[in-house]
């Protein structure tokens, strides 16, 4: 996991909160949180609610310059966002299991993408778990990333 772990107190925790993340998103970590949570109920899936509004608590905390390109662009990486989010809320007990889980893995279809062209180590650890969920919950996680990346907004710049 991520070793970084900014202070609450920190110019990356907030300007990656209020205003910057990557090229991927328009908006800062808040109010795309605030878009995946409004695509999530307009579509009626209400059993993602609480799963919006949480799964990028810990970007924030995780936020760093990666690599010249987050320099350059004045932009933020999360790598094992939803990791940090997940140890945020794990002993929450009025969040169910279901939405803890939501929150760890919503990031995995992306990362064995990703890591499967740039990271095959990464990308030997990550398979494994997917492997292990069952097929129910593999297509809820695809589904929470259609609300995703509609609240990431039309920001993409390659």
């Amino acid at each position: 996991m991520n070793q970084v772990n900014n202070k609450i107190f920190s110019y990356p925790f907030w300007d990656s909160l209020c205003f910057t993340q990557n090229k991927w998103h328009q908006h800062g970590v808040f109010v795309h949180t605030l878009r995946v949570t409004y695509y999530a109920l307009k579509a009626g899936d209400f059993k993602f609610f609480a799963a919006g509004l949480l799964h990028d608590i810990g970007k924030p905390f995780t936020a760093y310059k990666k690599d010249k390109e987050d320099y350059d662009f004045n932009e933020w990486s999360f790598t094992d966002h939803e990791e940090k989010s997940y140890q945020i809320i794990k002993n929450w007990p009025f969040i169910s299991e279901y939405t803890k889980n939501i929150v760890r893995y919503h990031y995995l279809i992306r990362d064995i993408k990703k890591s499967k062209k740039e990271d095959l180590p990464r990308y030997a650890l990550k398979k494994p778990i997917w492997d292990a969920l069952d097929e129910k919950f593999q297509e809820d996680l695809r589904r929470f990333l259609v609300y995703d990346d509609l609240g990431k907004g039309k920001k993409r710049r390659d």
